[in-house]
């Protein structure tokens, strides 16, 4: 990735950040992204060739003017990184119109937004690489989840078109599903750090599997497949999903 220009979407913590670490580590000119003004120029500051645009990707225009300074500033996209997502929970009959509209704003409008924009400039140059990073809560049905995993699935899906559509182009497009993750969106969901258990364990009543190799996984653990996706070493992979999730989803 030396020299080569990333953008990653919801750049400012969690798997974003470890993302953007990652890359400016391997020699690539970073755009960061996310509503965090603060914490990207925080990033920003501490890690070189890392670039912030503070930008809400619900908002079309914006992401469009956003990726065009992008090329001005820094050139040509090579890679682009969909990370950026919100986690709203509530059983279906309860779930409030709002939060279901969130949701989709920014785990799938925000996805199609930036990766057009990105795709269109790649098309025309014949080169690139898009990742999503979407959800194991796309393949399985989940309590509670019901906004957060159509809007998942919908990206992920939308992903895998886009990857079919530019492949003669030679633009590959691909998802890494992971599963719990230790982050701060999980952390949310906790009570406390025992809560962390009882993911691994899951849960039957639920309806939830726990996690087989006894372990959550770390940013990092999401970091890793994304960079070889990105990277000329899965120069023939294309329209894949790789769940990364310690077996949660039991090989679905």
């Amino acid at each position: 990735m030396k020299n080569k220009i990333a953008i990653v979407s919801g750049a400012a913590q969690g798997i974003g950040e470890s993302l953007v670490r990652a890359l400016s580590a391997q020699g690539a000119i970073v755009a960061a992204l996310d509503v965090r003004a603060d914490a990207l120029a925080v990033l920003a500051n501490e890690l070189p060739n890392v670039h912030a645009y503070a930008l809400d990707i619900r908002d079309s225009a914006a992401v469009v003017a956003a990726v065009e300074r992008v090329e001005t500033e820094l050139g040509a996209i090579d890679a682009l990184v969909n990370v950026a997502g919100v986690l709203r929970l509530g059983a279906v009959c309860d779930l409030s119109l709002e939060d279901w509209e969130f949701t989709f704003a920014v785990n799938t409008h925000g996805v199609f937004y930036l990766s057009q924009a990105v795709a269109q400039r790649m098309k025309a140059r014949r080169a690139g690489s898009i990742v999503t990073v979407g959800s194991n809560a796309a393949e399985v049905p989940r309590m509670q989840m019901a906004a957060y995993a159509a809007s998942k699935a919908a990206s992920s899906h939308f992903t895998k078109c886009l990857g079919l559509e530019l492949a003669e182009y030679g633009i590959r497009c691909n998802i890494v599903s992971p599963g719990s993750t230790d982050t701060a969106m999980q952390r949310l969901l906790w009570n406390d750090e025992s809560d962390a258990q009882r993911v691994i364990d899951g849960a039957l009543p639920t309806y939830r599997t726990g996690i087989p190799l006894r372990r959550l996984a770390t940013p990092e653990d999401i970091t890793a497949p994304v960079m070889f996706l990105l990277s000329d070493a899965a120069r023939h992979i294309t329209m894949h999903n790789l769940c990364v999730d310690g077996g949660a989803t039991l090989g679905v």
